[in-house]
């Protein structure tokens, strides 16, 4: 299996799992409060890495990826969470994670200008597509939402902004210490810095594990162990084999996946309209990854072409240096 195919795979393991997390917040968050819920998921997360990267034998990670580990530490484990576990008590986890998907666009933005990354043409389609999706479904819930009686709470909107502002965020940081450290390390070490920052919130935890049901405690250990755990560090894998912006369009099948989850988990049955947008939004991820494969064959026959040049260039190169060698003897 090729590299870039294991790293779509660990990307797809992220989606799934990070579409699971949005619906199993939304059924710990009627006990747990935001910053409670955060610090339980990132302390089982960070016992589960520790054991992980002891086993990996990676020691520690070098002096210049601590900057972005510790960035994407705060902003991504601790902001993005505690923002989220609270946007989700105001709004369903359909439109938390509608919402959410700005986060992509403002990964591509971040990373086109601060990483360099540029603006490919495919990404842009790609994107384009899964946001029009993305819309579909935002309409089709606020429909459902008015129908029912129900309303959608300008305070979880917003919350869930921040959110997708921490995420793109923590990405942009996250992206560079992955050329100073492995996977498991900025995993692992984000995540320690993540539940460090959540650490105010220990009374709270405390106090409301002690009356929390069966099914609440179980959440959260799975929220722990699987989106957190695991999902991050394929995350992290596939991250450090594709630019920044790819990835974050990848995550655009989030959406799609958390309305099919919350039919299946929750109950609740999704309107055609909302079918035809998830369906568009994973179209949008197939167009931006058929993108970068496509780019890479591309570069590669421009690089074949170019070789003849190049080479005849290289000769001259030696050939002049050589003679300047000998007029210096």
């Amino acid at each position: 299996m090729s590299d870039n195919s294991r790293a779509a795979g660990a990307a797809a393991v992220t989606v799934v799992l990070w579409a699971s997390a949005f619906v199993a917040i939304r059924s710990a968050g009627g006990h747990f409060s935001p910053g409670a819920l955060a610090l339980g998921r990132l302390l089982v997360a960070s016992l589960a890495l520790g054991v992980v990267w002891r086993l990996s034998g990676d020691g520690w990670p070098s002096r210049a990826a601590w900057p972005g580990i510790l960035g994407s530490g705060v902003l991504w484990f601790g902001l993005y969470m505690i923002t989220l576990n609270w946007g989700e008590r105001e709004v369903d986890a359909g439109t938390a994670a509608m919402v959410v998907t700005i986060g992509p666009i403002l990964i591509a933005l971040l990373g086109g200008w601060l990483l360099r990354e540029g603006f490919p043409r495919r990404l842009g389609a790609g994107m384009a597509v899964s946001l029009a999706g993305a819309i579909v479904v935002a309409i089709s819930e606020s429909a459902s939402s008015e129908s029912g009686g129900g309303r959608t709470s300008v305070l979880g909107v917003a919350l869930c902004v921040v959110a997708a502002v921490c995420y793109a965020a923590g990405v942009v940081f996250q992206k560079p210490a992955l050329g100073h450290a492995s996977a498991v390390q900025v995993t692992t070490f984000g995540c320690f810095a993540g539940t460090a920052a959540c650490l105010p919130f220990a009374g709270q935890l405390i106090s409301q594990l002690g009356s929390a049901s069966a099914s609440d405690t179980l959440n959260v250990v799975y929220l722990g162990l699987f989106p957190t755990m695991l999902g991050f560090t394929t995350w992290a894998y596939a991250l450090a084999r594709t630019p920044s912006g790819k990835m974050g369009a990848t995550t655009y099948a989030v959406p799609g996946l958390v309305v099919v989850m919350s039919w299946l988990i929750l109950g609740q049955v999704p309107r055609w309209l909302t079918l035809i947008g998830g369906a568009l939004c994973l179209a949008g991820v197939a167009v931006s990854r058929y993108g970068s494969r496509a780019a890479g064959s591309s570069s590669l026959s421009r690089s074949v072409t170019r070789t003849p040049s190049s080479l005849a260039r290289t000769t001259r190169l030696a050939a002049w240096s050589g003679s300047q060698a000998e007029k210096d003897r």
